[in-house]
């Protein structure tokens, strides 16, 4: 497991682009029958992905975590970005197909992932954060989500958000996931921008082509930076920075949140004439 500190939006107005990636930027996250995890500071949330193809994954608390296992203190969300496959959580197997999600409360000792077809196999994308009280496990179709149609064709941020986990919908302590996938000829998401500071957030972008990438933005409203993003890369955004991104075509990503409010539309927004 990989851990990332907490830092400062000072000291962030001075970083070059090796330095943006080497803190923010989240590479490799889909390899061959292991897991790849990043430890935050920020928020304390874990950002992982496995792709199992040859043997069943197993998620360990490992040395870092303290725990005797993984979600002894924490609770998780799970989507599957790939093809079928298999969450097993203490012996109750579920089916997710291409983009499915679950939500595993506190509690839960045995994790195993698996997937259907070692041909086309599942990519397991998950967001993990510190949990105070044990939510059941659910089951998620994005067919059956919360979703909100958004932007204009004309502004160039026409799309859809479909909310995984949130308040009255699928119950948890602080985590709230969601996926956002823009239609054809839109490239522009969270624009406007905002920030909340009473939260953090991740993006993992995907549904593009090799040679197609996002531009993220991110920093002080103020004092803006950018990291190129490719195909099935992730970024950690700080409650204090921007979160939002113009790709070279359109795209799809996987927002999840975690700190102490969970209501999607506590945002600070900042207007885009006062961007710089």
């Amino acid at each position: 497991m990989e851990l990332r500190t907490a830092v400062s939006p000072r000291d962030v107005a001075g970083y070059n682009t090796a330095r943006l990636r080497e803190e923010f930027l989240i590479q490799n996250l889909f390899p061959k029958d292991e897991v790849k995890m990043v430890y935050s500071h920020i928020d304390r949330i874990i950002t992982g992905g496995t792709m199992p193809v040859e043997k069943t994954v197993t998620l360990d608390a490992g040395d870092e975590l303290r725990a005797e296992y993984f979600l002894q203190r924490r609770e998780m969300g799970i989507i599957n970005i790939g093809g079928e496959g298999r969450v097993t959580v203490d012996g109750k197997e579920y089916t997710l197909r291409h983009k499915d999600g679950i939500y595993i409360g506190r509690g839960s000792k045995e994790i195993a992932l698996s997937s259907t077809d070692k041909a086309c196999p599942a990519k397991f994308y998950f967001n993990s954060c510190p949990a105070h009280k044990a939510y059941p496990t659910v089951y998620i179709r994005p067919e059956d989500c919360v979703f909100q149609e958004l932007g204009t064709l004309e502004k160039s941020n026409h799309r859809t958000i479909r909310k995984y986990i949130l308040p009255g919908q699928v119950e948890s302590c602080q985590l709230v996931m969601g996926m956002t996938t823009l239609q054809p000829g839109s490239v522009w998401n969270t624009m406007p921008c905002h920030t909340h500071d009473r939260r953090m957030e991740v993006y993992l972008y995907f549904d593009m082509p090799e040679d197609a990438f996002v531009m993220h933005f991110m920093g002080e409203g103020q004092e803006t930076r950018h990291i190129v993003m490719r195909n099935e890369e992730a970024v950690i955004s700080p409650s204090w920075s921007i979160h939002s991104g113009a790709g070279t075509q359109a795209y799809t990503f996987i927002w999840g949140m975690c700190g102490e409010n969970q209501d999607f539309d506590d945002m600070d927004g900042i207007d885009m004439r006062d961007l710089k």
